[in-house]
């Protein structure tokens, strides 16, 4: 059995967030390749090959998933993901400011593997983040249908 290397799709509208995102990750040793979308639209067209993304190589996915961003929001964009049988395996990590109890309940309901609510203050936005490297290093991932 090959192994693929693991994409990690970052949704991410917020330049200094995403910036911060991919150091922190780094400091937590993660070496995947990360590509940053700007929202929920770009993260399907991603996903689905379609686009600008349509000649992409078919590789094990795991997604960052932020709620507010332009376009088509991060709730809509776990929504259709998992209601499609081509991507409903897809891990979904939500990671996102939001702590409102609704949408952490919502993302749930609709089928995100984990909920993070992005830290406030700046030194532990930065530790949730190495951990969050950390913990991807040991997560299995559904290889995609061809």
């Amino acid at each position: 059995m090959s192994v693929k290397p693991l994409v990690i799709l970052l949704a991410e509208d917020d330049d200094g967030h995403a910036e911060l995102i991919r150091l922190n990750l780094g400091r937590g040793r993660v070496i995947n390749e990360i590509v940053r979308v700007v929202d929920g639209q770009e993260a399907l067209d991603f996903v689905r090959s379609e686009g600008k993304y349509a000649d992409r190589a078919k590789t094990p996915l795991i997604i960052l998933l932020d709620i507010n961003m332009p376009r088509l929001d991060g709730i809509e964009t776990l929504r259709l993901l998992k209601t499609d049988p081509k991507t409903a395996s897809i891990p979904v990590i939500m990671l996102t400011t939001t702590d409102d109890t609704r949408d952490i309940e919502r993302c749930y309901q609709l089928g995100c593997n984990v909920y993070i609510t992005k830290p406030v203050e700046y030194e532990r936005f930065c530790a949730a983040l190495k951990r969050l490297g950390i913990f991807l290093q040991f997560v299995a991932i559904p290889h995609e249908a061809e």
